[in-house]
């Protein structure tokens, strides 16, 4: 879809067209699960956790923060993520907004 048109359709439909894009990744979702219960944790400590290199966690990292799933805390040299759990709220509402629709008879 060209990006032009997403301009036509209401801004929760574009929002949880761009989370479902970015949860479309097993990695990324191994790294919601790690962050959900190990908050502020780095790249270098997700890697450990994962069978995935330090390039490749920072890209899905760099994903999730495009789309407010996460968040970042910069501590000198450090760079901590955690769940953003505001935003995992406001997603998960409209997300059950949406599957209560398609369920409607």
């Amino acid at each position: 879809m060209a990006n032009h048109k997403k301009a036509e359709f209401t801004s929760i439909d574009q929002r949880i067209s761009e989370v479902a894009k970015a949860m479309s990744h097993p990695a990324r979702i191994a790294i919601l699960r790690i962050l959900a219960q190990h908050p502020k944790f780095t790249c270098g400590e997700i890697v450990e956790i994962l069978p995935l290199s330090q390039p490749t966690v920072s890209h899905h990292l760099k994903e999730l923060l495009t789309t407010d799933l996460i968040t970042v805390i910069n501590e000198g040299k450090k760079s901590l993520y955690e769940v953003n759990w505001n935003s995992w709220g406001q997603y998960t509402g409209e997300f059950g907004d949406l599957l209560s629709a398609l369920q409607k008879k």
